[in-house]
């Protein structure tokens, strides 16, 4: 499985140092095993900002960056090797290989973390966590509470805290050529995955089979994980924006909306496409697809280093409301609809969000009130839609029940953009032959 460079890590911690003053301290914690029920636990996932600076799989884990005059020091706490956990629970790095595996200064056992961080912390300018995280809040009071119980002694306690956050989702949001590759990868499994879908799907057939295929398709590739629920929603559930049940049977003349993406290597693909379950569009399935498809083609026309994000809302809500009034789903003047927002009622939703190491990935949209210019190395998702309420009596019936969706993950290039989904089929005709092909 692809996999990104040790040496990423170590310029990304040495990236985030470089933006603060001599004498700061970071602190940042692995994400906790979490119960799922009895004694059963979740399966586990590292905190994104934790590996995002380290690469570090293991839970019970600690990083500490210190920023001293005489260079920066790297330190991590984590389990150290334990023969009889390990046989019932999984190999640990442990405490001496860790330096050497993570390219990190020092290590120290995970138990010494409440003495050696009052050492980390002596003397410290500023100290920098995840205000995000109550778990790590704690840690932080607590080791501050002893340290100025130590003023007598000579030991100096932090002044200044500042929240990580806000560093770390600037540095994710710009993604390096190696994250992209990770990404282009995830994005290829996925896209194979959708595939898959549209070549075995048959009227019968249940939501969670189209499913299944696509985690199966993911697991032979190399994902071990999903990026989030996948979405199979067959007829009326597709004007379910979050609809996860996938336990309904796929009927004859229906369209079934798949929503899903693949995980690789912590970074995550979200792809949505919507096809006949028999194979062919109806005449309103193709009307309302391609006025979605239109939005969606608009959206990215607008996209190069410098636009705003909300250019692409509004190329695609610009288009789709005139649709809507070509149909007669809508009334009144292109003008006072975008006004009013009338297309609300069928698009109610963002034309996307940032992707990267979370399917929602952090990054803020709006700088000083103005939504946030484009920059090369963001990732975003392009996602245009059009659900039609299937129980609106004031609708056409032939309207009625319709969801489409169609998305794609979208790389801000220095001449505009790169689709890293393109190789999914997307038009009525593409869609129908590769359905027939199969």
């Amino acid at each position: 499985m692809l996999k990104l460079p040790s040496a990423e890590y170590t310029q990304r911690r040495q990236q985030l140092l470089a933006q603060l003053p001599v004498g700061a301290v970071v602190l940042i914690q692995a994400a906790a095993s979490q119960i799922r029920n009895g004694d059963v636990e979740q399966d586990y996932r590292q905190n994104s900002n934790f590996q995002y600076l380290c690469g570090f799989l293991e839970s019970d884990a600690v990083l500490v960056l210190s920023n001293h005059a005489t260079g920066p020091v790297s330190s991590v706490f984590c389990r150290s090797k334990d023969k009889l956990q390990e046989i019932w629970h999984g190999r640990r790095l442990g405490v001496e290989a860790a330096p050497g595996a993570l390219n990190i200064d020092q290590a120290f056992a995970i138990d010494s973390l409440a003495e050696k961080l009052l050492e980390l912390l002596d003397g410290a300018s500023q100290m920098l966590y995840c205000f995000s995280r109550e778990d790590t809040q704690q840690l932080v009071q607590h080791s501050l509470q002893q340290l100025r119980a130590l003023s007598r002694q000579g030991k100096q306690c932090p002044t200044y805290l500042a929240d990580l956050d806000p560093l770390l989702d600037a540095m994710r949001l710009l993604k390096s050529a190696a994250e992209v590759a990770q990404m282009q990868a995830a994005c290829d499994i996925s896209v194979t995955a959708h595939k898959r879908a549209m070549s075995v799907c048959k009227v019968g057939m249940n939501e969670y089979h189209l499913a299944a295929e696509v985690h199966h398709q993911f697991a032979v590739q190399g994902s071990a994980r999903v990026a989030y629920g996948s979405i199979v929603a067959g007829g009326d559930n597709a004007c379910i924006l979050h609809y996860t049940n996938n336990d309904q049977p796929l009927q004859d003349s229906d369209l079934v909306l798949i929503d899903a993406g693949c995980e690789l290597d912590h970074y995550a693909a979200d792809i949505t496409r919507t096809f006949p379950v028999n194979g062919r569009f109806t005449a309103p399935q193709k009307a309302i697809y391609e006025l979605v498809l239109a939005a969606h083609q608009a959206a990215l026309g607008v996209i190069k280093p410098g636009a705003p994000f909300s250019a692409m809302q509004d190329a695609a809500v610009a288009v789709m409301t005139q649709g809507l009034l070509d149909l007669g789903l809508l009334e009144g003047t292109l003008e006072n609809n975008i006004d009013e927002q009338s297309y609300r009622q069928y698009y109610m939703h963002n034309i996307g969000h940032w992707l990267g190491m979370d399917v929602h990935d952090v990054g803020i949209y709006k700088i000083d009130g103005e939504s946030r210019p484009l920059e090369v190395g963001m990732v975003t998702t392009v996602e245009p839609g059009l659900y039609i309420d299937p129980e609106d009596e004031t609708i056409d019936p032939q309207w009625r029940g319709i969801g489409v969706r169609i998305e794609d993950n979208i790389l801000v290039t220095s001449d505009g953009y790169l689709n890293l989904t393109q190789a999914l089929p997307v038009s009525v005709a593409d869609i129908e032959a590769l359905m027939a092909s199969a």
